[in-house]
């Protein structure tokens, strides 16, 4: 079985004319939409075309994080778009079971703490929607400020024992940027950079031993710049390596270059990398050497020949089911 653990909702129109009315009213007032049973299908069957195009078995779809609106004021805005796309998302679900689960984008807004949208809204997703992760966004100011704490502050931890209570991963994924000088791809790989070295660096994992965090895109910059963590690792005095802590972690493949993803491999190991790759979404685009677009991974990862079977087994399959836990339960377990 291919699972791709890392890919996003395609939504249909209705919510887009939804979307602008939040944001153009500000969520008072609103009226939340009623799309139609064939929109929604046309989009999933869309879908479900583009992964039968590349071999996929099973997406886990969340909605398009760029367009979390996270930074949007009210609070009130992003609460109720998070809801419509999770909403939308379990329609998904529901028309196409065998082939898509959900994971739950959360109403992050820097001005409230988490207990009062996000967790709810994760409750929800994961009790009565059957979702089985969620995103996390480390800079829900989507750049406009002020600094937001890092990953590995108590502001937090509420979400982090919610996510334990419930037995789902949460997926390190950024949102917009509101910085000129940084679009929103760069911001994915700066934020998912600076994730990683909060959570080492705070030791969450001491904290919340079962707290499952998966690093998309390749885990940001850190696993290919090992060199410098292992130096500040050794001058801080740590008992344990910086190695051994990254492998706390776990990566997706979502990062369309087979030289990145070997070095991922290696790094990270077999055991902490997942299949991933966004499709359909920026590597959506023909490579003009292979004749592929970027973001069909399955050869890629099959093309490296130094992998056993088991290994390409556990990256394409196995890990996601043991990392993504609720994924595969039958109803009941």
């Amino acid at each position: 079985m291919i699972i791709d653990s890392h890919a996003h909702i395609v939504m249909p129109p209705e919510s887009f004319r939804f979307m602008a009315e939040l944001i153009g009213g500000r969520a008072n007032p609103h009226t939340l939409p009623k799309i139609p049973e064939a929109s929604v299908r046309k989009v999933a069957e869309e879908l479900v075309r583009t992964m039968d195009s590349v071999g996929t078995d099973v997406q886990f779809i969340s909605p398009r994080p760029y367009l979390q609106m996270h930074s949007v004021k009210p609070g009130k805005v992003t609460e109720l778009w998070s809801r419509h796309c999770n909403d939308l998302i379990a329609r998904f679900v529901e028309l196409f079971p065998d082939r898509f689960r959900g994971v739950a984008g959360l109403p992050q807004y820097m001005d409230e703490p988490l207990e009062q949208r996000a967790v709810p809204e994760l409750r929800r997703c994961v009790e009565q929607l059957g979702f089985v992760g969620c995103l996390i966004n480390p800079d829900p100011t989507e750049g406009a400020g002020p600094t937001p704490p890092g990953l590995g502050e108590e502001f937090w931890h509420p979400l982090y024992q919610a996510m334990v209570e419930l037995d789902v991963p949460g997926l390190i994924h950024s949102a917009g940027s509101c910085s000129a000088r940084e679009s929103y791809t760069l911001k994915f790989i700066n934020e998912e950079s600076i994730a990683i070295v909060s959570l080492l660096g705070a030791k969450v994992f001491d904290k919340f031993p079962e707290l499952k965090i998966v690093v998309a895109h390749g885990g940001g910059a850190i696993p290919y710049q090992m060199g410098r963590f292992r130096s500040w690792n050794a001058r801080k005095g740590e008992a344990v390596s910086f190695d051994e802590q990254l492998r706390k972690l776990y990566f997706d493949t979502c990062n369309y270059s087979k030289e990145a993803i070997e070095l991922l491999i290696k790094v990270a190991g077999t055991d902490n990398v997942l299949f991933g790759t966004e499709k359909p979404g920026t590597g959506s685009a023909r490579d003009p050497v292979s004749g592929r677009d970027y973001d069909d991974m399955k050869p890629v990862i099959e093309s490296i020949e130094w992998l056993t079977s088991k290994q390409r087994t556990d990256i394409f399959e196995c890990n996601c089911r043991r990392v993504y836990s609720r994924a595969f339960r039958k109803d009941g377990e």
